[in-house]
């Protein structure tokens, strides 16, 4: 099975850190995985996106033509990163920020996402940590464990029980979803 996933959003918004935390867990629970990034020259503020590939073969070809999950955590990242998707693909929105989505898509899932992460974590920083939550329960791509276990090593030290906290909302997001 492969997967390719596609963060994009707004600098500062912690999409990369969100990638980089899906392709360690993958590695953790023994797959392939690469992981890419761009984002614009003001850095924060400015547009941003992160790729991630999961595979259990051998990945030859490490780019995100068409994205199997795209993440849209702002309306210039779902007006700009849509025109990369299919029928084939599933959209997640943060509905705050994200009224519209142009072109195709096989799904789409808004969800709460920035709300959430201020609502259970008292700060809008967790909200990437919420979609990775929201992605894993949703495609099934990696472990329970080994997420966790990405999320505890890459966060700062202190902030552990609140990303834990903000994971598990973002599953749950999912889990409690009505279309």
């Amino acid at each position: 099975m492969r997967h390719n996933f596609r963060f994009a959003g707004t600098g500062g918004q912690g999409l990369i850190t969100a990638a980089i935390i899906l392709a360690e867990a993958a590695i953790e629970d023994n797959k392939e995985a690469v992981q890419s990034q761009s984002y614009g020259p003001e850095a924060r503020g400015g547009s941003s996106k992160a790729d991630c590939i999961i595979s259990d073969d051998k990945i030859w070809f490490n780019r995100v033509v068409c994205p199997d999950v795209l993440l849209a955590m702002s309306q210039e990242a779902a007006n700009k990163y849509t025109a990369d998707c299919d029928e084939n693909t599933v959209v997640i929105t943060d509905s705050l920020f994200v009224k519209d989505l142009p072109g195709k898509h096989k799904e789409r899932y808004d969800l709460p996402i920035t709300h959430t992460a201020v609502n259970e974590c008292g700060k809008t920083l967790f909200a990437n940590i919420v979609a990775l939550g929201a992605i894993v329960a949703l495609t099934h791509c990696v472990s329970d464990e080994s997420i966790v276990n990405a999320v505890l090593g890459r966060v700062p030290k202190g902030t552990e029980e609140a990303n834990k906290k903000a994971l598990k909302a973002g599953m749950d997001l999912v889990r409690n979803y009505k279309k």
